[in-house]
């Protein structure tokens, strides 16, 4: 294995990270509005509270490895797709302002507001990201320099939006999984039913998108032909997901929250293993896509990176780790509570 595919797992990992920790927030910021009561909406903000600015790190982090290891990469998407990750930023600072301005009045009209800001704020990201891997699996019109010639409307196809409400019903089904966990009572009994529901929703989203598959992307099928493995995460993937309703039943909140984040990990693997070794796929001229070799930085770049990130994550996993120790449990609101 060279270093062009260590990174290129490298990178994935820390997006797949982004994915299964930021998601749940996301999930929750897109439920929040299925309850009324200003203590339900308190508990729900007050569940992400202590994690959700360092889960965005991960999205942080990712996008600086991509910016080192495969800097081709980085500029054709962030100049490609610069509105659409204009309007994700935008959706992301809104909602982190909702979550810290929403309680610092009591006026009805003022938490409704930031209420509705933060959903939509989720709601939107989610979408947005999902439309970008949507747009990187049916593959986009790149030139002989790499650089993309299509306009902003064309990522806004069919498939590519169909993928990013699937992302938006996989980070609701996320979401809920993690309330159950971190809330007690009727609005737990609540959350609890929501569960099922958000997971047949995603498996209805997910079922019309392989189909759409089909039609959109029916070179991502020859890539499943020629790598038949694909089809076995496909189906622990399915298992995984089917394993989140059983332990919800028998309420094993935490197996089934890690269920969820394993499902998301083998959705990412999918998408990965799919792609490789290309980064960005060129459609309809795929000689012009960008892979792991032709978008890379030097190896000696590469080697040092390696070495900084043998220092730098396990200090990463371990600070996370024990910020979701010290803040484990059930949400108990305070006056100093979001």
């Amino acid at each position: 294995m060279d270093l062009n595919t260590v990174w290129f797992i490298l990178v994935g990992v820390l997006f797949t990270g982004y994915a299964m920790l930021d998601g749940f927030d996301l999930g929750v910021g897109t439920l929040h509005l299925f309850v009324k009561k200003d203590e339900d909406r308190r508990v729900f903000l007050n569940a992400i509270g202590p994690v959700w600015d360092g889960n965005e790190v991960w999205l942080v982090t990712g996008g600086g490895a991509l910016f080192a290891a495969f800097p081709v990469v980085y500029a054709t998407v962030f100049s490609g797709f610069y509105l659409a990750f204009m309007a994700l930023l935008a959706a992301l600072i809104f909602r982190a302002v909702a979550i810290e301005f929403r309680s610092k009045e009591t006026w009805r009209w003022w938490r409704t507001m930031w209420d509705t800001g933060f959903s939509l704020g989720s709601i939107v990201s989610g979408l947005l990201i999902g439309v970008a891997m949507g747009n990187i699996l049916q593959g986009i019109q790149l030139d002989e320099r790499g650089e993309y010639v299509g306009g902003f409307w064309a990522l806004l196809n069919p498939y590519a939006l169909l993928l990013g409400g699937t992302t938006v019903a996989l980070f609701a089904m996320h979401g809920s999984i993690y309330l159950v966990m971190k809330t007690g009572g009727d609005l737990q009994a609540r959350v609890r039913r929501w569960v099922n529901r958000t997971i047949g929703i995603f498996l209805a989203f997910y079922i019309i998108l392989n189909v759409a598959t089909l039609v959109y992307a029916p070179h991502l099928l020859e890539i499943v032909r020629a790598r038949p493995w694909l089809l076995v995460i496909f189906v622990i993937n399915v298992l995984i997901v089917l394993n989140i309703p059983r332990e919800n039943h028998k309420g094993n909140e935490f197996r089934a929250f890690l269920s969820s984040c394993a499902a998301m990990a083998t959705l990412m693997m999918l998408f990965g293993f799919t792609v490789f070794p290309n980064m960005v796929l060129s459609m309809p001229n795929p000689e012009n896509s960008l892979n792991i070799y032709n978008s890379a930085s030097t190896p000696k770049t590469h080697f040092i990176m390696l070495i900084i990130a043998l220092i730098g994550v396990p200090i990463v996993l371990a600070y996370t780790a024990s910020i979701y120790y010290i803040f484990r449990g059930k949400v108990k609101l305070t006056p100093h509570s979001y």
